[in-house]
């Protein structure tokens, strides 16, 4: 009795630790797969250059990192990039996964660098990159095939609880009104509850909420900061401020 038990016993530990090694290896796996798929999807949103140097993701923890992740710039633009991020870190509910809506706890990303390039009130790179988002479809068919009946399968919904982005620096390149560069740090941007309820919203969405707020956040730093500024005259550019204030509007086509 005392064999077979410990037979028991050996097959049970031997048998966790098995399950243990395999959720390893497909954490390692999926964290491949995650950043194919970002490398791949992104693009098709943004229509810009977008990589990540890597992506850790805990099955049993629901954890997750996306380390390195650039976003390029338009063409036309001479930036090298538009946004860039050491480590963006993200909690999901694990159980959510498999269903037709993902979870995500909260998303914190630390000190992102963004470059601000072209006029606050007209044509940017930011702004471009919004647009870009905004024409985006709405489908996933081009990553997840189709349909049994040939139609596009609807984007995976998300449901974002707590998105964080903190100590953002901007590097303005400002033509238009006036050319100058300046180094900015905008307020913490903190979206809360994004996609609640049953619908959800697609990652182009969440996309664009969160753009919306970056670029909003970045033109009233660059307002405020614009009545500091002097030309090389050194006349100080009244009306500046209230100028690209007033450029929201246009920004948002409001």
């Amino acid at each position: 009795m005392k064999k077979i038990k410990s037979i028991i016993f050996v097959g049970l530990i031997t048998g966790i630790v098995i399950l243990l090694i395999a959720l390893v290896v497909v954490g390692a796996s999926l964290g491949k797969i995650v950043k194919v798929g970002i490398e791949t999807v992104a693009p098709r949103i943004t229509q810009t250059p977008v990589t990540v140097s890597s992506v850790d993701l805990s099955i049993l923890s629901g954890s997750a990192g996306v380390n390195g992740l650039v976003v390029g710039n338009p063409t036309g633009y001479q930036s090298a990039n538009a946004i860039s991020m050491d480590k963006a870190a993200v909690s999901i509910a694990p159980g959510s996964l498999l269903s037709d809506k993902i979870l995500v706890k909260s998303i914190v990303v630390q000190a992102p660098q963004i470059t601000f390039e072209g006029n606050p009130f007209g044509a940017n790179n930011l702004s471009q990159i919004l647009a870009n988002v905004k024409g985006a479809p709405t489908t996933n068919s081009t990553t997840t095939g189709q349909t049994a009946a040939g139609g596009a399968k609807p984007a995976k919904k998300l449901e974002v609880d707590d998105f964080l982005i903190a100590g953002a620096k901007v590097h303005v390149q400002l033509t238009g009104i006036i050319n100058k560069s300046l180094d900015l740090t905008l307020p913490d941007i903190h979206l809360t509850d994004l996609g609640k309820g049953n619908d959800g919203i697609t990652a182009g969405e969440l996309t664009q909420d969160v753009l919306q707020e970056v670029i909003s956040a970045t033109i009233k730093s660059v307002g405020e900061a614009a009545s500091s500024i002097t030309n090389v005259t050194g006349k100080t550019l009244n009306g500046t401020v209230d100028k690209i204030k007033s450029g929201l509007g246009g920004i948002f086509g409001k």
